[in-house]
């Protein structure tokens, strides 16, 4: 379910690789592959050549059950569903199901002076209800929940956020104190771990956070995007978000807090462990997405601007 954005493109190659026959379910509104920077003409052919397409949409309940039933899946893979009522249908259409396999998110985690986090009751209750239905029809599933992803074609202003400002020579405006700790993981990580789950009789029924093994401060994930950019050394503002008004505008892509969550479950029942440490993963995402023009989204330095404008910033 989805596979044409961001996470579904690493992990459809990886499922072609193995000799899986590969379908994505998506609403055909995007293109349904794509050739990846560095990967080879003869390589792209290839895998296009052995993707299936089912054109619908998964909120077309009556269309995901009828065209499922028919297909017979064996495994399904949810990478887009945010909703349990998303899920329901697959489930119903599919009852000899023999894996369902959840892209949930550390966003279920609630906010605690406890870390890493770990009681999940916080903003991505359609995540969790998912679960707790996946457990409840007595399925073999797997959740994995990823915290910030970031990596080449990633369409959240994560780490592009960073590089747009570097690029441009401008400050980069932090929050408060800058010290507040966060954690990332790569797409392409996250992609080995989902096929690593697949048909493995130790994630039956299990939950699996997914990141990089080191946490990193609002601070020091600045300065590692500049090292992986090959940019000078950044010039950081602090500044407490309270004494502005930017409306609907995201003035930075990051929550104000300390969010992250541990990874040493997967490490220990699976074997799985991250590839890419911080800085080479932030070059893999510059050199292959950000370094040849490719962006998410386009700069916008409004809320910069609002900020630098003012002298109302936190003094060092």
């Amino acid at each position: 379910m989805g596979g044409t954005r961001f996470i579904g493109v690493f992990l459809s190659r990886l499922l072609v690789k193995e000799g899986h026959q590969v379908t994505l379910f998506t609403r055909g509104k995007a293109p349904i592959t794509q050739q990846l920077p560095g990967e080879s003409d003869s390589e792209y052919s290839d895998f296009k050549s052995k993707i299936l397409h089912l054109k619908g949409d998964r909120k077309d309940f009556e269309f995901v059950k009828s065209s499922l039933s028919a297909e017979g899946f064996d495994v399904v893979y949810d990478i887009n569903g945010r909703e349990a009522v998303e899920v329901e249908p697959i489930l119903d259409a599919l009852p000899n199901l023999e894996q369902f396999i959840y892209c949930s998110s550390a966003g279920v985690y609630l906010k605690s002076d406890l870390l890493p986090h770990f009681d999940p009751k916080s903003r991505h209750k359609g995540k969790l209800n998912t679960e707790n239905l996946l457990d409840s029809r007595g399925v073999n599933w797997t959740s994995l929940r990823p915290v910030y992803i970031y990596g080449p074609l990633n369409y959240n202003p994560v780490e592009e956020w960073f590089f747009h400002r570097l690029k441009a020579g401008r400050p980069i405006p932090i929050p408060n104190s800058g010290i507040q700790i966060t954690q990332l993981g790569h797409v392409k990580d996250l992609a080995k771990a989902f096929v690593q789950v697949l048909g493995n009789a130790k994630a039956s029924k299990q939950v699996f956070n997914i990141s990089g093994e080191k946490y990193v401060t609002f601070d020091g994930l600045a300065r590692a995007c500049a090292k992986a950019g090959g940019f000078p050394e950044p010039e950081i503002v602090h500044y407490n978000p309270k004494e502005f008004d930017f409306g609907k505008k995201k003035a930075f892509p990051f929550r104000d807090q300390h969010f992250f969550a541990s990874i040493e479950k997967v490490k220990h029942v699976l074997g799985w462990k991250p590839e890419f440490d911080l800085v080479e993963g932030l070059a893999d995402s510059c050199n292959l997405g950000f370094g040849r023009g490719t962006y998410g989204k386009e700069a916008d330095f409004s809320t910069d601007d609002t900020i630098l404008g003012k002298s109302l910033v936190l003094q060092p």
